[in-house]
């Protein structure tokens, strides 16, 4: 006996196909509370009724309903796949009934009944034809039951078909209900479970294969869980794998759930961090051939209690900063074990119970755990896609984006083929035990942009081929099958600076400079920096790394005169050429108010068959310019520096009283009338090679101005006045020390002051023959000392 009361819906359901049978009464054996709290009947007469029966306490009877309904079941809670519920929401949609739980919009949670025909092709009085829908609600128990009878009129074929009623859990159908026959009560048992919000029917069984989970509903209800363990990820297929090996090769990092992203910049990134242990494997990217396209370029392995040791280029490695030497035998530096063969470095060590394995060739990395307690760990390496979390450079110029011109000689399409290689023998062994689509995509995305250079797509393959090696996987005679040449790294042992990087330079290895640094110099056509020009002496810097990827020998190179070469920095590799202008071949003219020295880095050898081999340059300067300078015999000896133009020295201008310029006369020498006195004319500072200092003209006057009415010239046009015998000019012009001597006078009117000024001027010798010439009968001046405005003045005065 059913204990029971109902609402009833009367109207005319159409069912449409048949369904599998769910026929039974075992739900209501030995029942003793039931609560029926929803009967939905529809009739032929198209009248809607409703009656509720509540806990079998009281029945409540209702009058024509129209759809929607919203109903109140708050006496008598139905539960719906382990969710409780308070009310109904009654409505049709697509011409089928419907009974969802969460409201009229949201049909996420409902019971979809049989279709509604409001213009059945057969005229049945009330209640002939009906179609009944039930929910029963045991404690915690819920039960749906479908049933329905027709009227066949005598001599009339059956009017029999299926009708069904469907369960949904968050819009996803759960289990379905078909009545196949008239007459007969249809059940089916929808209590169920509902792990990670979606429903399952008692004892069943499911699996979502993108999270690798197991669900199970139990006999009882009950349900239950498995996924990957901790030391496990899911491959989004439905197989749990080992989380072993993490890969970063060019600018992609596959971590090791087997997802991969790319670092698009030229930072310093984290790739494995234990913040328990105190570890950290930091990498740095930069760029290569192309700007936008960056490589790991070194690694450091940042240990809290002890010193970082660092992983570079040509199988370097540096501790504390300090070079370590390494061959093929392992050697321990504070518990890393460190050893290096034609392949590259690696570093091995544990840290809290999980073995560590670090390799790095210059270009790829690859990291190995034999135990990794995944949630504790962070970086690229335990999820590519944090990329701006586990960044750490603070100078932001890393961030800079670049977007350099499409390379012509990619064939996209040829390198996709070779990256599918992976899904062929030999590598196709290993596909079962590493993906190989991570490594496929890795390759296909960096070389369709970047040029097949420097060995870089066997790189990625041989990538795959370590982490089957990882596996027990080992692919024979890989390198054959994928024509790469062998496993050898192409950069052992040769170091570059940070502006360059190792690579292929016509067949061989060397360091090729970085692309954002040689931009610049390859946008202006340049080799190197500007000639720098100081006085007489020059240099000009030029960049190795781009004459060696013109084919140009550095040690090849002189200044015109051969036995000039250059000098190469240690640690920049940058060639540097000095010279002055008495040296190296240099050319020195003029050119109006110009001076150049000119000079060219050429080939050594007679012939050349490389092009860009001749580099000419020069240095241009003012010509001397002549200083005012004042002095007064008081203050001998004066000192004064010289600034004419580009040109910096020192005049020194002192009387001496002897031939040998011995006895100086200072303030407390006297001088007496006729007494021959010797001055001297001293430049500090020029290179007497380039420059000569010439006395061009010296008189004497009674006032102390220079340029006073009544004069007295005792040196005139660079000689001396004939006029006066005791006039002696012994050096002038030959270079940067003059000095002549005369006898001592008055004026006769009874001045007691008498003032000696002397012009001079500075001569380039180059230029021609600094040194007056002076005769007898005659004198001729130099031609660089016509201009009086490049006259200076210099005084010394006497007071009787």
């Amino acid at each position: 006996m059913r204990h029971h009361r109902r609402i009833t819906v009367w109207g005319s359901f159409l069912p449409r196909s048949s369904a599998t049978n769910h026929s039974s009464s075992k739900y209501f054996n030995n029942r003793r509370k039931v609560c029926v709290f929803l009967l939905a009947d529809w009739s032929s007469s198209n009248m809607l009724r409703l009656l509720l029966t509540l806990c079998a306490l009281f029945t409540i009877k209702g009058s024509a309903l129209q759809l929607p309904q919203q109903l109140s079941i708050s006496r008598c809670p139905i539960t719906y796949y382990t969710k409780k519920y308070e009310s109904v929401y009654v409505d049709s949609i697509n011409n089928r009934f419907r009974i969802c739980f969460r409201g009229p919009a949201d049909s996420t949670d409902c019971i979809k009944g049989p279709v509604i025909d409001a213009n059945s092709q057969f005229t049945f009085n009330t209640d002939k034809r009906l179609t009944t829908l039930k929910l029963f609600q045991f404690g915690t128990e819920t039960v749906l039951e479908l049933d329905y009878s027709d009227y066949q009129p005598p001599g009339t074929p059956s009017t029999e078909h299926p009708r069904y009623a469907n369960t949904l859990v968050n819009g996803k159908e759960v289990q379905s209900l078909t009545a196949v026959l008239q007459a007969r009560e249809y059940y089916v048992d929808i209590t169920g479970c509902r792990p990670s919000d979606f429903g399952m029917a008692r004892n069943t069984k499911t699996s979502v294969l993108e999270t690798c989970t197991n669900y199970t509903c139990s006999l009882t209800a009950v349900g239950s869980s498995t996924t990957c363990g901790d030391r496990e990820y899911c491959d989004g297929k439905g197989s749990c794998r080992k989380m072993e090996i993490c890969t970063a090769n060019g600018p992609t990092v596959i971590d090791f759930k087997e997802k991969i992203n790319s670092v698009s910049d030229r930072c310093e990134y984290t790739l494995l961090h234990d913040q328990s242990a105190g570890f950290t494997l930091k990498a740095n990217f930069l760029e290569r051939r192309r700007r936008d396209v960056s490589f790991v370029d070194s690694l450091t392995l940042d240990f809290s209690d002890s010193d970082d040791i660092q992983l570079l280029q040509g199988q370097r490695v540096m501790k504390a900063g300090s070079p370590v030497t390494l061959t093929s035998s392992v050697q321990t530096f504070s518990g890393v074990d460190l050893s290096k063969d034609q392949t590259g470095v690696t570093a091995s060590f544990s840290l809290q119970g999980s073995s560590f394995s670090v390799f790095y060739d210059g270009t790829t990395v690859q990291i190995s755990i034999d135990v990794l307690a995944y949630k504790s760990h962070t970086g690229l390496c335990a999820d590519s896609g944090s990329s701006s979390s586990s960044r750490l450079s603070s100078d932001a110029s890393c961030l800079t984006q670049y977007a350099d011109k499409v390379d012509d000689e990619v064939n996209c399409t040829a390198m996709t083929q070779q990256c599918n290689i992976l899904k062929s023998a030999p590598f196709s062994s290993c596909n079962s035990k590493v993906d190989p689509q991570p490594y496929i995509t890795a390759c296909t995305e960096t070389m369709c942009k970047y040029p097949d250079e420097d060995g870089l797509r066997c790189q990625f393959l041989e990538a795959y081929a370590k982490a089957c090696a990882k596996k027990q996987v080992i692919l024979q005679n890989w390198e054959t099958a994928a024509q790469c040449s062998n496993s050898a790294v192409m950069c052992q042992n040769t170091i570059c600076s940070d502006h360059e990087f190792c690579g292929d330079i016509f067949g061989t290895a060397g360091c090729r400079c970085r692309a954002i640094f040689a931009a610049p110099y390859l946008n202006s056509s340049t080799y190197g920096s500007p000639t720098v020009c100081e006085h007489n002496s020059a240099s000009l810097t030029l960049v190795n790394c781009l004459l060696d990827q013109k084919g140009i020998n550095s040690s090849n190179l002189t200044l015109l005169d051969k036995t000039c070469k250059g000098q190469v920095n240690e640690k920049t590799h940058m060639l540097t050429f000095n010279f002055t202008s008495e040296s190296c071949g240099t050319i020195v003219h003029t050119n109006n108010s110009k001076v150049i020295f000119t000079n060219a880095v050429t080939l050594k050898d007679e012939i050349t068959r490389k092009d860009h081999a001749y580099i000419e340059f020069s240095c241009f300067y003012k010509k001397p310019e002549v200083n005012h300078v004042a002095f007064r015999i008081q203050d001998s000896p004066v000192v004064q520096s010289v600034t004419s133009g580009t040109w910096n020295h020192t005049v020194t201008m002192v009387a001496f009283a002897d031939a040998s310029r011995t006895q100086m006369v200072d303030t407390n020498y006297q001088v007496q009338l006729n007494q021959k006195i010797w001055v001297e004319l001293k430049s500090s500072g020029l290179d007497e090679n380039l420059i000569s200092t010439v006395t061009d003209s010296c008189w004497a006057t009674n006032q102390q101005s220079y340029d006073s009415s009544q004069k007295y010239f005792l040196i005139q046009d660079g000689c001396a006045n004939l006029a006066d015998q005791t006039v002696q000019v012994e050096r002038n012009g030959d270079g940067v020390l003059n000095y002549f001597s005369f006898n001592m006078f008055k004026f006769t009117d009874e001045s007691r002051d008498l003032y000696l000024h002397c012009k001079l001027q500075l001569c380039l010798k180059q230029e021609g023959n600094c040194i007056p010439e002076c005769s007898s009968q005659g004198k001729r001046r130099r031609r660089s000392m016509q201009n009086p405005e490049d006259s200076a003045y210099l005084s010394m005065g006497w007071s009787a």
